[in-house]
């Protein structure tokens, strides 16, 4: 179970939406308050509905980096104004566009719901404001015809399918069943398994899309699969629905015949710590664990775990990371188009994750790993296989 924390750090002043004291666009390329000595920052996250944990996460994973560096990005004295993004985009997208009109704000990190993402772009590149996205992961928010304002230091939905085709393909004899839930992201996330798979010569033996947040009985999907007798089953679940559906796949057997493979947010976090057992043996694909071997990682999980009695997820790192970009593109100085500039510039991020940098795309170029659930220790833990297949940026 999720301990409750909070982590009042001096450096961090944590203001209700209310005091972020929205302003005309000034169109003058985002340019903050004006003092080059310190920069205003907004966190975007979920502090209330069904992604609230992983909000807390990335708090939690930015606040370490500045913990780390002194309460500074670039030199820079750091104000973080936290603003709840709510659950979806009808909280989210006027919560973000507040912050896009704030001439006191001068960068934005979070966005957990794609959905919210796709609905700010105009408005930061309105703004001339930049924004790093730490979690949300539609494709088109870094594909063709992004912004130069909005960058990405998660991922794309279609990379991280893309990354266990080609393995399940070489893995597996015989065809392989997709599930995942019936929106946006589910459709990328088995999109980009199935090009990869079927281009390495893998056959799918069916695809069933369940209803989005509404299911809680996956019985009649999973006896279509079991009915299938598919070789291997690909999924595409996060949150409660990944618990429920790991949970039903293993009570009803599939476990003991059929091999499972997922993307990484199936097991990812609180998710994982309530699937336990049922979990065991499940090989997903993802560009972080708390289990990677690297002396970056080592100490980022022992400062993590002294900061919040927790272990860090993928959402920490996400945010942790767009903390160290900025920290580089600050440098440069603080208005939007120098921070812009700034971003253009960074070099290599040492990341827990392992070492990455931004493509011409503005999202990260970086290893996806192969991770399979197993006791380590006495905790469930994503332990890492290997490196998969890069997929195209």
């Amino acid at each position: 179970m999720r301990s409750t924390r909070a982590l009042p750090l001096a450096i961090t002043a944590t203001l209700a939406l209310t005091a972020c004291g929205g302003s005309a666009l000034s169109g003058d390329g985002g340019d903050g308050g004006g003092d080059d000595s310190t920069v205003t920052v907004g966190l975007l996250v979920p502090k209330s509905g069904v992604y609230a944990p992983l909000g807390e996460d990335m708090e939690a994973g930015f606040d370490l980096y500045l913990e780390e560096n002194d309460g500074q990005l670039g030199g820079k004295d750091v104000e973080v104004k936290v603003v709840d993004e709510g659950g979806g985009p009808d909280d989210g997208v006027p919560a973000g566009t507040k912050l896009a009109q704030d001439d006191s704000i001068d960068a934005v990190v979070g966005i957990v719901n794609s959905a919210v993402a796709l609905g700010l772009t105009d408005a930061f590149a309105e703004a001339k404001k930049p924004l790093i996205i730490a979690n949300a992961g539609a494709d088109a928010i870094t594909g063709d015809g992004a912004s130069e304002y909005v960058w990405r230091t998660s991922f794309a939905n279609g990379e991280i399918g893309a990354a266990m085709g080609e393995h399940v393909a070489e893995n597996v004899d015989g065809e392989v069943y997709l599930v995942g839930p019936d929106y946006a992201a589910g459709e990328e996330f088995l999109a980009g398994f199935k090009e990869t798979f079927e281009g390495a010569g893998g056959e799918i033996a069916g695809t069933q899309m369940t209803p989005f947040g509404t299911t809680t009985n996956f019985q009649p999907y999973l006896q279509k699969v079991r009915n299938a007798d598919p070789a291997a089953v690909f999924a595409f679940y996060a949150g409660s629905e990944a618990v429920t559906f790991v949970k039903q796949y293993d009570s009803l057997g599939l476990h003991e015949n059929v091999p499972f493979y997922a993307t990484g947010f199936l097991t990812e976090g609180g998710a994982l710590d309530a699937q336990g057992k049922a979990a065991e043996g499940i090989f997903t694909s993802l560009h972080y664990s708390s289990a990677l071997d690297n002396e970056k990682n080592q100490s980022f999980v022992k400062a993590y775990d002294e900061a919040t009695n927790e272990v860090p997820t993928v959402y920490s790192v996400q945010a942790y990371d767009a903390a160290a970009a900025l920290d580089q593109a600050l440098e440069t100085g603080t208005s939007g188009d120098e921070i812009v500039e700034g971003l253009q510039g960074v070099e290599e991020i040492d990341s827990p994750r392992g070492p990455w940098s931004f493509t011409d795309n503005q999202g990260p170029d970086q290893t996806y790993y192969l991770r399979k659930v197993a006791d380590q220790d006495g905790a469930w833990t994503n332990v890492i296989e290997g490196e998969l297949t890069q997929p195209s940026s």
